[in-house]
């Protein structure tokens, strides 16, 4: 008996894509998603302001979390999410005072930061609770930030809260002759821009606002790691000039924020008068917008005549302390920073 080889197909097995085709296929998606996004990114600064305000806001609930763990436990009377104005969550504060308390106190008003582009009152309301059990009526204020919302419409919107504060004094426990602006990052800018248009009738004039409260009622203000001089801003490279001037792109609507009167006009070390109120200024050793900011900013209102409180820190301090230190309160140094705080508000205030 004879067996036969079976017959060879006249068929070739298929091919099969080697791991290299599958490989140029992804890199080439990737690569046209890349280019797809930077040409977004060249026309509107929404994708960059997205980017930037996922951070922020991450690094914005650690920090808040952060502070949470050092609010004292002075039993406080907390009024949520109080409407000043009718863009709903935008135009909304926060009001922390002791429960103790049976009359008006100073009221500390605090402008979040967020590089114009992201952040909430939530994020300082654990520090303002601290400041409350200090024996003051502390105000976490909400604005629209960029780009939902473009410059000058924050302005706008504080004149606006700062004018529902005055009016209902009363009912928030507020003494309305005993005001202190203070804020952080973006918002220590905007509040050394709502300080400057109350107590500079040449500014308020540029602006075209008619400020809610007269200089008389400002007291002082606490302005941390803030940005007071946008043509230095402009000067940035490197991811922290990437990320800034996407910011104010996002802010102000326009790329050419550095040339025209949003740059000018934000710029308030170069409209601050003899006439700004006692000022309390600080920023970390380890932030480069102190260097660029803050000092300069405390000199200029040193060389007015203006009655300024610093606390910076040598350059080679250790650790070097960075953006917003202060709120970092598991840090000794911040909680120097805190103290400090409370010392000015006691020193320019009277209960």
């Amino acid at each position: 008996m004879t067996t036969s080889a079976p017959a060879e197909s006249s068929e070739r097995p298929p091919k099969t894509r080697r791991p290299w085709h599958r490989t140029r296929i992804a890199v080439g998606v990737v690569i046209a998603v890349v280019v797809v996004v930077a040409v977004i990114a060249s026309i509107s600064p929404w994708p960059s302001a997205m980017i930037i305000r996922a951070v922020f806001t991450k690094g914005g609930n650690e920090t808040a979390a952060e502070m949470d763990r050092h609010v004292p436990d002075t039993e406080l009377t907390e009024t949520l999410d109080i409407a000043y104005g009718d863009a709903g969550a935008d135009t909304t504060m926060d009001v922390f005072r002791p429960a103790s308390a049976t009359g008006p106190l100073p009221a500390v008003v605090w402008i979040h930061g967020g590089a114009w582009i992201s952040g909430a009152k939530e994020n300082v309301d654990p520090y303002l609770r601290i400041l409350a059990g200090e024996g003051y009526t502390t105000i976490g204020v909400n604005y629209t930030i960029g780009p939902e919302g473009v410059y000058p419409l924050a302005v706008h919107q504080l004149n606006e809260a700062l004018a529902y504060i005055d009016e209902h004094a009363d009912e928030l426990g507020v003494d309305p002759d005993q005001i202190v602006l203070a804020g952080d990052s973006a918002g220590g800018q905007l509040a050394s821009q709502m300080a400057t248009l109350i107590t500079s009738p040449d500014y308020a004039e540029i602006m075209d606002i008619e400020p809610s409260l007269d200089a008389a009622q400002l007291v002082a203000t606490i302005l941390n790691c803030g940005v007071y001089d946008l043509a230095a801003l402009a000067e940035l490279d490197g991811i922290a000039g990437w990320g800034l001037k996407s910011a104010m792109w996002a802010y102000s609507g326009t790329k050419t924020w550095a040339e025209d009167a949003t740059g000018a006009t934000m710029s308030t070390i170069d409209w601050v008068t003899a006439d700004f109120p006692t000022t309390y200024i600080s920023g970390g050793n380890g932030d480069g917008l102190t260097w660029l900011q803050s000092i300069p900013m405390a000199k200029r209102l040193d060389e007015l005549g203006v009655d300024v409180t610093t606390l910076f820190w040598p350059a080679p301090h250790e650790p070097a302390l960075p953006h917003e230190y202060q709120f970092h309160l598991d840090m000794p140094d911040a909680q120097t920073a805190l103290q400090k705080t409370i010392d000015f508000l006691d020193a320019h205030t009277s209960r």
